[in-house]
C-alpha cells in the first residue's frame, strides 16, 4: 500500500473561527499554527500547504502569563545605524493588538515559502466582529 501524498489540487480547506478572549497568547498561537499548517487534518504532508484558514476575533483580550506584560518587548530593525525600534508589550496591546497575535503565529510556521503561504491565510481582529460571514466559519474551541 502507498503512502497519501497530498497536492494542492486536491487540499480542501474549511474556514475556522477562534475566540481570543481570555486565551494564553502563547497556547492559542500553537493550536492555530497548527491549524494553519494542516497538522489537524489526516492528510498533512510536510511539502504541500494543507492547511485551513482560521479567523481570531477579540486579540484585545488575549493574555499572558507573568510579568511578560510588564516586561515582554517587540524589536524591530530597519538595519541602518539607530535604526533599533523597541515596543513594549502594554503599548503594543493599546495600538495593534492584531500584530501581537500575528506575530507569535508567524514564529511558529516553517521559516520558507509554504511558511510564507500558510501565514496569509490568517485573519485577525480586534473586536468580535469579522468580514467573513460569506465563508461560514466553523467555531474553533481548543481544550483549555
Amino acid at each position: 500500500m502507498k503512502s497519501f501524498m497530498a497536492n494542492p489540487q486536491t487540499v480542501e480547506r474549511k474556514w475556522y473561527l477562534v475566540d481570543a478572549s481570555g486565551q494564553t497568547l502563547g497556547r492559542l498561537a500553537s493550536e492555530v499554527a497548527a491549524v494553519l499548517r494542516g497538522k489537524n487534518k489526516p492528510t498533512f504532508t510536510p511539502h504541500v500547504d494543507t492547511g485551513d484558514f482560521v479567523i481570531i476575533i477579540n486579540a484585545d483580550k488575549v493574555k499572558v502569563t507573568g510579568k511578560k506584560a510588564e516586561q515582554k518587548v517587540y524589536k524591530t530593525y530597519s538595519g541602518y545605524v539607530g535604526g533599533l525600534k523597541e515596543i513594549p508589550y502594554k503599548v503594543m496591546l493599546d495600538t495593534k493588538p492584531e500584530e501581537i497575535l500575528h506575530l507569535a503565529i508567524k514564529g511558529m510556521l516553517p521559516k520558507n515559502a509554504i511558511g510564507r503561504q500558510m501565514i496569509t491565510k490568517l485573519r485577525v481582529y480586534k473586536g468580535a466582529e469579522h468580514d467573513h460571514i460569506a465563508q461560514q466559519p466553523e467555531v474553533l474551541v481548543f481544550n483549555k
